[in-house]
This record gives C-alpha cells, sequence and structure tokens, in this order.
C-alpha cells in the first residue's frame, strides 16, 4: 500500500509544471512570441513524460543568448520528493563529450597537439598495442574524437567504467585493447575513445582532465554549479538516478568520478547547461565581431566537421516518418544532420545508469533546444525534436537575414544592367578569362533577345538571395512568366564575374 500511495503522489506531480525562472543575470527576452507556445512544449514533455516512468526531468530552449525558457517536472529524489527546477543536478552522460571534443581543440589551438598525431605520442601504454593488421595506420587524435578508431561499440560497459581509478585505466591501457576493425574504416561509437582523450588531456596538461576543463569552459563560462566530481557539488539539489523495474524505481548506485569521466562524468544545473549552449551556437555565423569566448568561434564550428561515414537520417519524434530523410556523421562530440527543414543541426544523447539526456543545437537559427532526465537511459530524444519541429511551425525560429556582400552587390546591379541594355556590355572589362569563351558577346546579345521577348516586362527590382560571398540567386516576375538567374564570380583579384545565367520559367 505504501508503495502504491508513493507512485500515485509521483504521478500526480509529473503532471503539474513548475516554472523555473530564466538566467538572474540575463536581461528579459525582447520578443514574447515564445510564451504562445509554451503550453504545448509542455505538453509535449509531460506526456513522454508519464508515457516513460521518469522521476523528474528538465527542459529548456536557449535562444538569443540566454536561456529562453526553461520547465521542471516531477522530483528530484523520492524520499524528500523535491521538485525538478533549474539549478537541479544532473549527470549528462555522453554530452559531456562535446566538452571533452572542445578542450582537445583547445590544445590544439595553444599547439600543444596535432589532431592527426598518433594517440600513443601523448598516451604511453597505447604503444605496445601494434596495428590492427599489417596495413593499418595506428589510431591519431582525429580517429579518437570521431568514433572511428577500430574499437567495438562499449555501451553499457563504457557508462559502468565511470569510477575506474586511473592506474587501472592505466594496466587496462597496456594490457592492449582488441580492434573491431582497422582504424579509418567506419564510425563505431565507443566510449573508451573519449575516456582516452581525457587521457591525452591529463599527460599534455600534467593535471587532472577535469582541472583543464573546469579552467578552460566550465569556468569562463560561469558553469559555478557544475562539475565531475558527483560528491564535491550542492547535495541538496542532486537528482539522484533510478531505473524502473518490476513496476516500480529502483534507486541507481552514485558513481565516483574516474578515469572514464571524459566520456560521460559531467553533473550540471539547467541554468549552467543553458550558458554552455549559448557560447556554442554563438559560433555562428561566421563574422568580424571581437572574439571573446574562451575558445575562438572558428574552433567551435570545427565540432561539426564529420568524416565521409555517414549515413541516412530519419528525425526523430513524431515528424519522422514523413519528414525527408537526413545525412548523419559524427563530428567532434556531436551527430552532425542535414535536415531538410532545421537545416545544420547538432544533437547527442547522453545514456547512463540512473539519467537520460538530449540536446539540439540549430545553429542557422541561433536556438539549442535540452531536456535532462534522472531515470536510466530514459533519452527524451523524441520531445525535444519534436519540440524544435513545433516552433518552426509556430514560426519562432528564424533564420537571420543573409548578408549580400559588397561585391555580389556590385555584380547584381550590373546584371540588372545587362538584362536593360540586351547586352553584356555592362560588364566589359569585369568578367573572368572563361566568360567570352563559354558564351561570345554576340551570342549573349541573341540568347538576352530571345529571353526578353518571352519574359515581357520584367520588375527586377527583387533581391538577391546569396549562397555566399561570391554567389548568389534571384526570381524576377515579370508579364508572361519570372526569370529565374544566378550569379556567379570568380576566384580573382580583382573580383570578376565567372558566369550568369537567366532562365525563363513561363506563367502556368
Amino acid at each position: 500500500m505504501r508503495k502504491n500511495r508513493i507512485v500515485r503522489g509521483l504521478m500526480a506531480a509529473l503532471m503539474a509544471t513548475t516554472p523555473i525562472a530564466a538566467l538572474a543575470d540575463a536581461p528579459p527576452p525582447p520578443a514574447a512570441d515564445l510564451a504562445a507556445a509554451e503550453p504545448a512544449i509542455d505538453a509535449i514533455f509531460t506526456r513522454w513524460m508519464a508515457e516513460n516512468h521518469v522521476p523528474g526531468m528538465v527542459y529548456g530552449v536557449v535562444a538569443q543568448g540566454r536561456l529562453a525558457y526553461v520547465h521542471g517536472l516531477g522530483v528530484q529524489d523520492l524520499k524528500t520528493r523535491r521538485a525538478v527546477d533549474g539549478e537541479t543536478l544532473f549527470r549528462i552522460a555522453s554530452m559531456t563529450k562535446a566538452f571533452t571534443a572542445l578542450s582537445i581543440l583547445s590544445l590544439r589551438d595553444k599547439g600543444l597537439i596535432a589532431l592527426d598525431d598518433p594517440a600513443e605520442k601523448y598516451v604511453p601504454e597505447m604503444r605496445g598495442w601494434g596495428n590492427a593488421t599489417a596495413d593499418s595506420p595506428r589510431i591519431t587524435i582525429r580517429d579518437l574524437l570521431h568514433h572511428v578508431a577500430g574499437f567495438v561499440t562499449d555501451d553499457p560497459w563504457g557508462d559502468r567504467q565511470t569510477p575506474l581509478p586511473q592506474e587501472a585505466f592505466s594496466r587496462l591501457l597496456a594490457a592492449g585493447v582488441p580492434f573491431a576493425r582497422a582504424p579509418g574504416m567506419r564510425h563505431e561509437y565507443a566510449n573508451l575513445g573519449y575516456a582516452i582523450l581525457g587521457r591525452v588531456i591529463a599527460n599534455v596538461t600534467h593535471a587532472p582532465y577535469r582541472a583543464y576543463v573546469e579552467q578552460t569552459l566550465l569556468g569562463p563560462l560561469g558553469m559555478t554549479s557544475s562539475g565531475y566530481d558527483v560528491h564535491a557539488l550542492d547535495q541538496a539539489r542532486r537528482a539522484l538516478g533510478y531505473r524502473w523495474e518490476n513496476d516500480a524505481w529502483a534507486e541507481e548506485p552514485t558513481m565516483d568520478d574516474g578515469a572514464f569521466n571524459s566520456m560521460g562524468g559531467l553533473t550540471v544545473s539547467a541554468t549552467d547547461y543553458a550558458r554552455w549552449l549559448a557560447f556554442v551556437v554563438s559560433a555562428w555565423p561566421p563574422r568580424d565581431d571581437a572574439d571573446t569566448g574562451p575558445v575562438r568561434r572558428g574552433t567551435v564550428r570545427q565540432i561539426a566537421e564529420g568524416l565521409n561515414f555517414q549515413s541516412v537520417f530519419h528525425r526523430y519524434g513524431a515528424s519522422g516518418a514523413t519528414a525527408c530523410p537526413g545525412a548523419v556523421a559524427y563530428g567532434m562530440g556531436w551527430r552532425v544532420v542535414q535536415d531538410c527543414d532545421l537545416g545544420l543541426t547538432l544533437n547527442h544523447g547522453g545514456g547512463y545508469p540512473g539519467y537520460g539526456s538530449h540536446v539540439l543545437l540549430l545553429p542557422e537559427f541561433g536556438v539549442a533546444l535540452f531536456a535532462l532526465t534522472n531515470k536510466t537511459y530514459a533519452g527524451p530524444t523524441a520531445p525535444v525534436w519534436d519540440t524544435a519541429v513545433l516552433m518552426l511551425q509556430q514560426g519562432l525560429l528564424k533564420r537571420p537575414a543573409p548578408v549580400v556582400s559588397p561585391d555580389l552587390a556590385t555584380f547584381y546591379t550590373a546584371t540588372r544592367a545587362i538584362w536593360a541594355a540586351g547586352t553584356v556590355a555592362p560588364v566589359a572589362g569585369k568578367v573572368a578569362m572563361n566568360f567570352p569563351l563559354d558564351r561570345s558577346d554576340a551570342q549573349w546579345a541573341k540568347v538576352l533577345g530571345e529571353t526578353r521577348a518571352q519574359a515581357g516586362t520584367c520588375d527586377t527590382a527583387a533581391p538577391i538571395h546569396p549562397d555566399h560571398a561570391m554567389a548568389g540567386s534571384f526570381i524576377w516576375t515579370c508579364t508572361k512568366g519570372t526569370i529565374e538567374g544566378t550569379v556567379l564570380l570568380a576566384p580573382t583579384r580583382p573580383i570578376t564575374l565567372q558566369a550568369l545565367r537567366f532562365t525563363y520559367v513561363p506563367a502556368p
């Protein structure tokens, strides 16, 4: 009877949402349009949480450099029944790998390592491993970052290695690790590889791995509540981890900080984690602003660089069955997906004994979404992606207005002049050497005359839509249809016109 009362009371708590204040030191959001979507967002997570028997959860949306919305559901532990809020501490498991990867890149920036160095240069215990085959290369730092080192997938073995003492890890490495395949042949997710990266960081910096992350990332970003030693954190704010077993929750043992912390050992609050996500998303787009972050923006953007081991990706969540397939590759601590609707996305899950989490970055929109839970391997992947799709459908995801470079603007003005004149005379002396070879001036005049006659009078005031600084496309509305065109500049100094296209599309 007592167990049933606990379960009934907890399920009631699950169905009640607890608003959480945004970052105390952040200005209020400039727009309130996200507020209209909050009930629908809450419904997505509340339903998923109840269906999956999750004791507690926090989820949030980071936008415009701040924690724009965050909510807590349920309880952080079953004994005290303390409600989850934005300061509740959750272990984020494999979402730790993003911190490890960026730490490696920062060491590269400092000239202390090279990504294509053999890992054994920094981890001596690996030198006696030999090669997977006689013709196989040695494992590099880059191989470890991208999970192509040839190791076997080690979930859930790797999770349980979190408290492994450093001395025991040294013995494990010295004994040798079996290869599943030759390095560089295929992506296969391996926690062991990121544990080795933690050892690389420790050996290069002559300090514990976690010390470098704390000094390089956590401290500068103001993540003062977060850390790797769970026992050193505020225990009154810690979400205890549970598994659902025999129709009841059972508490998971708390794992100490150890040698595998670099693959999954970080504990964060929602408010702290939002600071991290705001920093990462701020690296897009490239620009000339002052670069004041703890790691350069150009370096942060490198986390999205994958290798050529791509596979088909079907979007998580309710829209996955109807969304067009995307392409997924593993970057550096992130899974990178090109989504038809959401554009470039970076995501990662965190599965752990007692915890499950998911994070989704939408760099083209400057937005990130995340959710953290305290149930074993209860990754809230579907509700995070469903929330992103909901925000897109409701017009809450807005790409910044594209910037037209001065050179592209100049040649687009010349394009209008070419159309008006019926010749390419307006760009005389400003074209690349291939331009007259691809089509003579006389042929240009003939084609322009025919195309203008087909299209009729055209409104050429429409803007050009840049692909980048050196190319763009445009659509003009005409009396007999439309003109679809492109402008492509050449890689020369001074800038010249490489190619120009006018295509007539008849009116339906």
